[in-house]
Formats: structure tokens, C-alpha cells, sequence
């Protein structure tokens, strides 16, 4: 009998290479996502799409229903840092609360296996690199606070449900699908990778580049990109670690670059200059964030397979230029 999921996001950027990866691999999926930030264009053939938010409780009891499940896959959530300042409770509503129904909907309807979509901004302004899991949990922004919400929910609903789960806290999602059918289109933009693609290809006049003086090798920000599809990986292969209990991993390459190695990167691949701009800081932006993957490689052999940020960066860039209009229409 084939394998079954439900993933919630699954027309979002990763939750639809997660999608792609369970089709490829003959499992049965079921996409739910509201297209809040997904795209119909991502869903692939294939998969089954209900289109509905979590905040239906109704749509939810239904769909859980309609088991039996071999696991939930959780994107589905509101990610932007500068949105979760400016409107916290948002944040608490909407990941922290559907996140609390979907969980509560998964105890009720037997569902065993729960993987969450989570995140580095979990660490706020870390002491030490590479951050490993048991670094002190500090959000920095209601973002992060929502998301280290789910995780202590989860916590909970493994100790009095039994309910396995994994928290997979990625660094930053980059690049795209290497066959060419997915990508990367976020609404507004603000992953570093596709905005400095999009200044090189003239889709804006300019890069800006926030903070020149923190206290890295040339002064702009570092960063830990890992590739979707490693990410996609880590997620199928925590499944069979849930037979022994719950687990939180930090997913990343274990290696920092710079905004400007970013940049450097991208106009060796295109051949074209990025136009860009220094300018200052944005408030609470730490100057380094580098995953230690080394928990998940011990206990499950994950390594990423994407380990140049050229290749991370011609994946993105292939994409791009092949969808100037990202999922939409020009």
C-alpha cells in the first residue's frame, strides 16, 4: 500500500519540493494550503490539492478524517521577521493558534508521525557558531517565538498523546528544484539569494545591502545556506527516527557567506554585475548564523549534497531566468 501524507503548505516554496520529492518517490499526497503565499502553479500533478486554512476547523476534522496517515508534513505559516514585529499577535494567531488545531486535530484523529517546518530565528542574537540544538533559545521576533511555541506544543503532545515529532530548524532555504519544475517566489521577496538574482537580471535597480561594519570578514552579514532539496531530504529521513522518539535538528551546511560572497557568486554565474547599496543595519539582525548539522548526520546520515554556494546559487538562477514572473504571467 502506498505511503500517504498531508502537507500542510504544500504550495509554498518548500513544502512544494517536499511535495515533488514524496511524488517521485510514489507516495500518495494531499496538499492543504489556503494560497495565502503559495502558488497553484507549484502543486504538482499528481498530488491531491485542498484548498482551506487551518483556522477551519471543520475543513481541518475533515481532512484528518480521511486517514489513514503515515505522517504530517507542517509549512504552513507566516515567516516574514519585519511583519511579526510590527504585528505580533498576527503571528500568535495565526501559527502559533492553527498550529495548536492542527496538532490537537492529529491527536484525534491517530495521526503518529508530525514534522515541523521550523526555524533558525528560534537562536535570536547567538554567542557561538556553528549553533548546535541545545544553544539557548532566545527568539529575537514574534516569528521565532511562534514557532518555539509549536515546538513546546509538540513537546506536550508527544508526552500525554504519544505523538512523535520532528522540529526541523532550517537556516536559510535556498536554490530550486534541479529538474527546473519548482523555484522560489515569495510575495514581497526578501530571501537574499533571489533578490540579488533579480538585480543582476535588471528586474530591480538595485541591491541593498544592510550593514557594512559587523564584525565579519567584510563586514556584511553571514549566513548559512542550505539547499531546498537537502532540506526536502532531511525530512524523509527523520521519519524513520520518530520510531524512536521525538527529535529537533538544525538543518544547514555548517558553513557561513557573506552578503557579499552572495553577490559574488551570483554574477559568477550570470556573468552580469549586481548593482547594490550599502545601507544600514536593520534593528536585531545578528551578525552570523551557521548551523552545526552534526546531531541529524550522527543519528540519521543526513549530509548535504549542496555544499557551494555556486551550485545552490545556478540552481536559483536557472529558475529565475526561466520564470521571469515567477509562477505568475508577464
Amino acid at each position: 500500500m502506498k505511503q500517504r501524507f498531508l502537507v500542510t503548505g504544500g504550495a509554498g516554496y518548500v513544502g512544494s519540493h517536499l511535495v515533488a520529492e514524496l511524488l517521485d518517490r510514489g507516495a500518495a499526497c494531499v496538499v492543504l494550503d489556503n494560497f495565502c503565499t503559495g502558488h497553484h502553479e507549484a502543486v504538482l500533478p499528481g498530488a491531491r490539492l485542498i484548498e482551506g486554512g487551518l483556522a477551519d476547523a471543520d475543513l481541518l476534522d475533515a481532512v484528518l478524517a480521511d486517514g489513514p496517515w503515515d505522517a504530517v508534513f507542517h509549512f504552513a505559516a507566516r515567516s516574514l521577521v519585519g511583519e511579526s514585529m510590527r504585528d505580533p499577535m498576527l503571528y500568535f494567531i495565526e501559527n502559533a493558534g492553527n498550529g495548536a488545531r492542527l496538532i490537537d486535530a492529529c491527536v484525534r484523529h491517530g495521526v503518529r508521525r508530525f514534522v515541523l517546518s521550523s526555524t533558525a530565528a528560534l537562536f535570536g542574537r547567538p554567542s557561538t557558531e556553528p549553533l548546535a540544538e541545545d544553544a539557548p533559545i532566545e527568539p529575537g521576533s514574534a516569528y521565532g517565538e511562534s514557532k518555539h511555541m509549536i515546538e513546546r506544543m509538540l513537546t506536550w503532545a508527544d508526552r500525554v498523546h504519544g505523538l512523535r515529532s520532528a522540529c526541523l530548524r532550517y537556516f536559510n532555504a535556498a536554490g530550486a528544484d534541479p529538474g527546473g519544475r519548482l523555484g522560489e517566489d515569495h510575495r514581497p521577496e526578501t530571501h537574499l539569494i533571489p533578490l540579488v538574482i533579480d538585480a543582476a537580471l535588471g528586474r530591480r535597480d538595485t541591491l541593498e545591502v544592510f550593514g557594512d561594519d559587523f564584525a565579519t570578514p567584510d563586514g556584511t552579514a553571514v549566513r548559512d545556506y542550505v539547499h531546498v532539496a537537502d532540506l526536502t531530504d532531511a525530512h524523509l529521513r527523520v521519519l524513520g527516527q520518530l520510531e524512536q522518539g521525538s527529535v529537533a535538528y538544525n538543518l544547514g551546511t555548517g558553513r557561513g557567506h557573506s552578503v557579499l560572497e552572495v553577490v559574488r557568486a551570483v554574477e559568477r554565474a550570470g556573468g552580469r554585475r549586481v548593482p547594490l547599496r550599502h545601507v544600514g543595519r536593520r534593528p536585531g539582525d545578528p551578525p552570523m548564523l551557521v548551523a552545526s548539522s552534526a546531531r541529524i548526520t550522527a543519528e540519521t546520515g543526513w549530509r548535504p549534497r549542496f555544499t557551494v554556494l555556486d551550485d545552490i546559487v545556478a540552481t536559483a538562477l536557472q529558475w529565475r531566468e526561466a520564470h521571469p514572473a515567477g509562477y505568475g504571467i508577464l
